[in-house]
């Protein structure tokens, strides 16, 4: 469907606006009290979200050649059904989610929420990529917090093994000053050299990082990206995840869709699981739901 006609269908002036974005492919701007965000139909990707009288919280690059066929690095993309490197050998890292396009399903607003929840299914396409039947839903909504929700059902007759994430770039105003609190005494692999270790207290993402954190089995996990540049502390609510990936390219490593220098304008605090020891296995009928809470306006402690 093009823009136009998503508005018709699934729209409501000043609240849920379709437009034409990346690749010729429609977006659907949110829009409340509290804030706005954009979303890509092409995989899903939350490009923006910025709380009412508050900086961006998302990251978004300047640069806007990158190519539908490798993703994007910003916003927050959908990395599905595996995560990083967990795929079977020869595969794309992520996944193929955050390139292909969803459909909408649907969408939604009231005095404290807005929302637009959009599909990707199985096919033949697909199966050429990961040979398994799946419905995958997504879940965008803007209240006083930024929602996901990324639901998994096997619709097929055979188990599969899911590794999945979403991989948040969050705007800092001086990567030099920013940390994230709530790791302390949590086990990590830094994912340069596989080297083990237990961090002790905040972490600091001034340098070059890529430190995949082992959470405890706990119903929800919490962490904050701490900005005093910004003078503000991002919350992080996540469900469904066993791991936290903390990530920065840092200078060395040049991202052929950013701009120069914006490497220093992000770190990436996500929720997710990895390696394949990590999974889960979905049996048929039965459903996984990843999902995180993202409030850009909390003030510092």
């Amino acid at each position: 469907m093009t823009a136009d006609e998503l508005n018709t269908k699934y729209g409501a002036p000043g609240r849920i606006v379709f437009r034409t974005g990346h690749c010729g492919y429609p977006e659907v701007a949110l829009a409340n009290k509290y804030g706005t965000a954009e979303v890509a139909l092409l995989g899903g990707n939350t490009l923006s979200y910025k709380p009412t009288g508050q900086p961006p919280v998302i990251f978004r690059t300047m640069k806007r050649d990158y190519n539908r066929s490798d993703g994007v690095h910003c916003g927050i993309p959908v990395c599905w059904p595996w995560f990083g490197k967990s795929g079977d050998p020869g595969t794309k890292p992520h996944g193929f989610a955050r390139i292909s396009l969803f459909t909408v399903r649907g969408t939604q607003y009231s005095d404290e929420m807005t929302e637009v929840t959009l599909g990707l299914k199985s096919s033949d396409d697909t199966k050429v990529l990961w040979p398994y039947d799946f419905d995958l839903e997504l879940k965008v909504s803007v209240s006083m917090k930024l929602n996901l929700s990324l639901r998994t059902k096997n619709t097929g007759s055979e188990s599969f093994l899911l590794t999945e994430g979403f991989h948040p770039y969050f705007m800092t105003g001086d990567l030099k000053s920013a940390y994230v609190r709530g790791v302390d005494g949590l086990d990590y692999v830094d994912a340069r050299d596989m080297s083990k270790g237990v961090f002790e207290g905040d972490f600091s993402v001034a340098e070059p990082c890529d430190h995949v954190v082992t959470l405890k089995d706990e119903p929800k996990h919490e962490f904050a990206l701490v900005d005093p540049a910004l003078k503000r502390a991002i919350g992080i609510v996540s469900t469904g995840n066993r791991r936290l990936v903390m990530w920065n390219p840092g200078g060395e490593t040049r991202l052929s869709d950013q701009a120069e220098g914006e490497w220093a304008k992000f770190v990436c605090v996500e929720p997710a699981t990895l390696w394949r020891e990590a999974g889960f296995t979905i049996a048929p009928g039965e459903e996984h739901t990843l999902a995180v809470a993202i409030q850009g306006n909390l003030e510092m402690a």
